[in-house]
């Protein structure tokens, strides 16, 4: 039974990864409806783990559902910008702060990793492989907090900001700048550094922000 129980949150979290990008991507639109049973088919599971991660993602704010009318990708409000920014740029030097203090010689590696992949991508033009790799870095950095109320809390709203990054992603002007400015803050954390980690994390959301806004 408790073998049984795994395997339907391995699903369940599985579906809530997928759909979770095509909501974030945009690959689902902003009010396009979210049919289960299409859905199941196309990950290849049951109703149950695409009905968990919907619920998951209805309290994230990502899916709206109406009774006896449906499911859908919720709308987009850019005013929401303002408010969610406020939050990160808070939330996300501390958690720079903390990873730097707390990462574990088990994430090292993926630290590397990383970085590697930054120095990879020098001089791409290919927008969402670098969003693809700055939520990553961002995803590794609440991971290395330690602290699971910190990460849930982050991903959340950094889930919500790259929808609207993703309105405007062919107009950011300076997007392989400001990815890459996750090269000085992965150093600063693998060398224990916690006031320069919180300090470059805090200013790429600032700038990320401020750059957002002025094509929106």
């Amino acid at each position: 039974m408790r073998g049984d129980g795994s395997q339907r949150e391995l699903l369940a979290d599985r579906a809530y990864a997928q759909l979770r990008d095509r909501i974030v991507t945009l690959r689902i639109a902003p009010g396009e409806p979210i049919d289960e049973d299409v859905l199941g088919e196309e990950l290849e599971m049951g109703r149950t783990p695409v009905r968990e991660a919907i619920k998951r993602l209805a309290l994230e704010n990502l899916v709206t559902v109406f009774p006896r009318r449906g499911t859908f990708a919720s709308e987009i409000n850019i005013t929401d910008l303002a408010h969610i920014s406020d939050v990160r740029m808070v939330l996300e030097g501390h958690a720079a702060y903390r990873a730097a203090q707390r990462i574990a010689d088990g994430q090292r590696g993926e630290l590397q990793e990383l970085l590697a992949d930054l120095g990879r991508s020098e001089g791409s033009d290919d927008v969402e492989a670098l969003m693809t790799l700055d939520a990553r870095v961002h995803r590794f950095i609440y991971r290395c907090a330690g602290n699971p109320y910190l990460e849930e809390t982050l991903g959340r709203y950094l889930n919500l900001s790259l929808r609207i990054w993703y309105l405007v992603l062919d107009r950011l002007p300076h997007l392989f700048a400001r990815v890459h400015e996750h090269d000085d803050l992965l150093h600063a954390i693998a060398a224990g550094d916690a006031d320069r980690a919180r300090q470059v994390l805090a200013e790429h959301v600032t700038t990320f922000e401020r750059e957002v806004r002025t094509v929106l």
